[in-house]
């Protein structure tokens, strides 16, 4: 009899450590202190264990949500989101951070985080992978990584992000432009030249010194031959002919004439 119950407790035991779950981040921060906690996260998310590190991020915050840990965990969250590709996740993070942290010395990496998740949300994967012209899609993704980078240089124009930010400011900038001069093309092609003048004019005034200045100055001199404004035309001729000789050089090569 002894000898059985010996057997059954034995199995019983092996039974246990054979089902035994992983730690719970919850039930390890009641024995944890926080910077233990934050440091096994921050593990985590050093070695690319996204999902990991999420949970015992939040779980900190749950257990200890006064305090530098706490904030600098939010940070973090927003940052294994932009990681993880979810744009939409990682700008309520940055968000919340910005709104409930203002006066944090780390808030400018919030600015950031926020303009890079739209920045990656713009440009996409499918865009990257097959040659899509992103500048065909809806540009508010473009505009709004364009302001959370303004907010960043602006606030904080001696930032260590601040230079990269405004190299992503340049390209957004570009590509909104090239935006525009697709809907005017759009405007132009259908006949409607008034909006095609309307959108041309405002890349014009807009993004003076991206290169879609010339883009539109061809749609001004097209779109205002359509209308019969032959003066507007030939103003906007001279000055195409004036900033891009080049261009008009290889124009005329081509074709023996003007644009029109």
């Amino acid at each position: 009899m002894r000898h059985s119950l010996a057997v059954f407790l034995l199995l019983t035991l092996t039974a246990c450590s054979l089902f035994e779950s992983k730690p719970d981040p919850d039930t390890t921060a009641k024995t944890s202190s926080v910077d233990e906690m934050y440091f096994t996260a921050k593990k985590s998310l050093d070695e690319g264990n996204y999902e990991d590190a999420l949970k015992e991020f939040e779980s900190l915050q749950s257990h200890y949500p006064y305090g530098r840990f706490a904030q600098q965990s939010q940070l973090e969250i927003a940052f294994i989101y932009y990681k993880q590709k979810e744009a939409e996740s990682a700008i309520s993070a940055a968000d919340r951070f910005i709104k409930q942290y203002p006066n944090n010395p780390h808030v400018d990496y919030a600015y950031y985080v926020k303009g890079l998740a739209n920045f990656n949300q713009d440009i996409g994967m499918f865009g990257m992978k097959f040659g899509e012209d992103t500048t065909e899609r809806d540009p508010k993704a473009s505009q709004e990584s364009f302001s959370a980078f303004k907010d960043l240089v602006t606030r904080f124009p001696a930032s260590k992000y601040a230079d990269d930010a405004r190299l992503r400011m340049q390209y957004l900038l570009n590509s909104l432009a090239k935006y525009d001069i697709h809907v005017a093309s759009y405007y132009l092609r259908r006949g409607a030249d008034v909006a095609a003048v309307n959108r041309a004019t405002a890349v014009l005034s807009l993004y003076p010194n991206s290169p879609s200045s010339r883009d539109a100055l061809v749609i001004l001199v097209k779109a205002y031959d359509g209308l019969g404004m032959k003066q507007l035309r030939d103003d906007a001729q001279r000055v195409l002919n004036m900033n891009y000789p080049l261009f008009i050089a290889g124009q005329a090569n081509q074709s023996g004439d003007k644009i029109r």
